[in-house]
C-alpha cells in the first residue's frame, strides 16, 4: 500500500506554527515511507477564505521548505463531485433533506436546555419505518443530513492517543449540504479523503470530536479507513493555547524574527516527539528517525529559551554565503551597503557564533561597514585622558605594516603595550570604541584585519 498523507489548512488566516508541525509530521511520515504528500485547501467557508491567506500558506509551505507532492487541490474546485456524493447518499437511505426553519431549531434548543437535555437536533425530519414526517413547508429550502446510527460505538486505533472510543448517541444527524445545496466542512473532507486515497490523517487533536462524524459517512459510503492519528496541541509559556494577541504563531512573525526555517522545524519536531536525548538535527534525520509511535499524547509548552538556543546552533552550522544572502537585505534597511567594504561572508564567518537570530547577525556586522556613534558611557571610561594620542601612536605603528593581516596587527600588541606601560585591555578597549563604536567584538586583530588599513586609520586618526 502506498502512504499517503495530507495537510489541508483552510485558508481564513495567516500559516500558524501549530499548522506547520502538522504538515511537518504529515510531510516526515509520508517521506519516510516513500509515499505521497498532498497539500489540499480546504476554503468552503467561503465568507472568511481569502486569496490572501491562500497566498499566506504556500508561501509559509514555500519558507519552510515542505514540499508537497500533489496539489494544490482546492475544495471549491469541487462542488460537482460533493453534490454527486450526496445524491448518492440521499438514494442509498444514508442521508434525508431537513426543513427546519432556523426559528424551529431556536426553539428546540431552548426547550431542551430548559429541560436540562443537552441541545441536539431531535431528528423530526428522519425517515423511520412507520413514521409519519411533518408537511413540507412551502418556500423551504431544506439542507441535507446524515442518517448517523442511533446506536453503537465509533471506535478506531488512534496512532498517536491509542483506542477511542465514541457512542453514536452521542452524535448528531450532521448537516452535509446547506439549503442553497453548498457542502458542509465535515463532509467534504470525508471525500476528499476518499477520492484523494489518503491512507493517514495526521491532524491537530482539535479534530477529535470531527472524527466519529467522518468514519460514519466513510463507512456509508462503503469507503476504506485512513489510520487517524492526532497530535496534541502546542501550549505558551505560560501553559495557555498559543494566540495571535499573546504570541508570535505565523510563520510570518519567525521569518521577521530573524528565525531560519529549519531551526523552526527543528523545534517545531521536538515539540511532542523525540529521538533520545537529540536536540539539534537536521530533516534528513529527522525523517529517518521519526515515528508516529514516538509522539506523545500530551500537549507541548513551547520554551522560547530553547528555541532561540537551537535557532543559534543553526546560524553557526549554516552556510556563509546563505547567512549572507539573508543579511544583505537586513543591512540596507538600515542604510549599510554591505558591498562597500569587507566580503560580508568573511565578516559572518567571525560573528555569526555570537548570535542567536538572523536580526542580530545584521546587527553585529553592521560596524564593519560603517563606525556606530558610542555610547557616552563608553568614551568617558575609554577615550578619557591620554588615551585618544595613545590610540594615534598606535595607528603610526599600524600604518607602518606592510602585511595587514590579524597575526601581524595582533604582533603589535604586547610590544606597544610595554612601550606605553599599560594592559591589553587599555588598547583593546579604546580601539573597539574608536574603530567600531562598541566594546563588544570578537578579537579586535581579526576585526581590524577585515575592516581594512586604510579605513582602520581612518576611524582612528578620525
Amino acid at each position: 500500500m502506498m502512504i499517503r498523507t495530507r495537510f489541508a489548512p483552510s485558508p481564513t488566516g495567516y500559516l500558524h506554527i501549530g499548522g506547520v508541525r502538522t504538515a511537518l509530521f504529515s510531510w516526515a511520515f509520508a517521506r519516510k515511507n516513500k509515499g505521497v504528500f498532498v497539500l489540499r485547501i480546504e476554503d468552503t467557508d467561503l465568507e472568511r477564505s481569502t486569496p490572501e491567506s491562500v497566498k499566506a500558506i504556500l508561501d509559509g509551505m514555500h519558507w519552510v521548505g515542505l514540499d508537497y507532492d500533489e496539489g494544490p487541490f482546492y475544495q471549491t474546485h469541487r462542488f460537482d463531485r460533493y453534490k454527486e456524493v450526496i445524491q448518492q447518499l440521499l438514494a442509498s437511505g444514508h442521508a434525508y433533506h431537513c426543513y427546519c426553519s432556523k426559528e424551529e431549531l431556536e426553539t428546540m434548543r431552548a426547550e431542551q436546555e430548559a429541560r436540562g437535555e443537552k441541545p441536539r437536533y431531535d431528528r423530526r425530519w428522519r425517515p423511520e419505518a412507520g413514521k409519519t414526517l411533518p408537511a413540507i413547508p412551502e418556500g423551504v429550502q431544506p439542507v441535507v443530513r446524515f442518517k448517523t446510527p442511533l446506536s453503537g460505538v465509533v471506535a478506531w486505533d488512534d496512532a498517536v492517543k491509542g483506542r477511542i472510543e465514541i457512542s453514536n448517541e452521542e452524535l448528531d444527524d450532521l448537516i452535509i449540504a446547506r439549503p442553497d445545496g453548498s457542502p458542509t466542512y465535515n463532509f467534504c473532507v470525508v471525500v476528499d479523503d476518499w477520492d484523494m486515497r489518503i491512507t493517514h490523517v495526521i491532524r491537530g487533536d482539535d479534530h477529535v470530536n470531527n472524527t466519529p462524524r467522518q468514519i460514519n459517512i466513510l463507512q456509508a459510503l462503503n469507503a476504506p479507513l485512513p489510520v487517524y492519528g492526532h497530535l496534541p496541541m502546542i501550549l505558551n509559556e505560560d501553559g495557555q493555547k498559543m494566540s495571535k494577541r499573546r504570541d508570535a504563531v505565523s510563520v510570518v512573525d519567525y521569518a521577521d524574527k530573524g528565525i531560519l526555517p529549519e531551526a523552526l522545524l527543528n523545534y517545531l519536531a521536538r515539540l511532542g516527539w523525540g529521538h533520545g536525548d537529540d536536540e539539534f538535527f537536521t530533516m534528513e534525520q529527522f525523517v529517518e528517525w521519526f515515528t508516529l509511535e514516538a509522539v506523545s499524547p500530551s500537549a507541548s509548552r513551547f520554551n522560547h529559551e530553547k528555541f532561540m538556543w537551537l535557532n543559534a546552533q543553526h546560524i553557526k552550522a549554516a552556510d556563509n554565503a546563505r547567512l549572507a544572502e539573508l543579511i544583505a537585505p537586513r543591512l540596507a534597511a538600515a542604510g549599510i551597503e554591505a558591498a562597500n567594504g569587507p566580503a560580508l561572508t568573511d565578516v559572518i564567518a567571525l560573528v555569526k557564533d555570537r548570535v542567536q537570530d538572523l536580526n542580530a547577525l545584521a546587527v553585529e556586522a553592521d560596524y564593519f561597514y560603517q563606525k556606530r556613534q558610542p555610547a557616552a558611557a563608553d568614551v568617558e571610561k575609554h577615550l578619557a585622558g591620554d588615551a585618544v594620542a595613545r590610540m594615534g601612536r598606535f595607528a603610526d605603528r599600524l600604518a607602518a605594516l606592510e602585511a595587514w593581516t590579524a597575526e601581524s596587527i595582533h604582533e603589535l600588541f604586547k610590544p606597544f603595550c610595554a612601550d606605553e606601560g599599560i594592559k591589553m585591555g587599555q588598547l583593546g578597549m579604546p580601539l573597539r570604541v574608536l574603530v567600531c563604536g562598541t566594546t563588544q567584538t570578537p578579537s579586535v586583530d581579526a576585526v581590524l584585519a577585515l575592516i581594512g588599513k586604510e579605513e582602520v586609520l581612518r576611524r582612528i586618526r578620525g
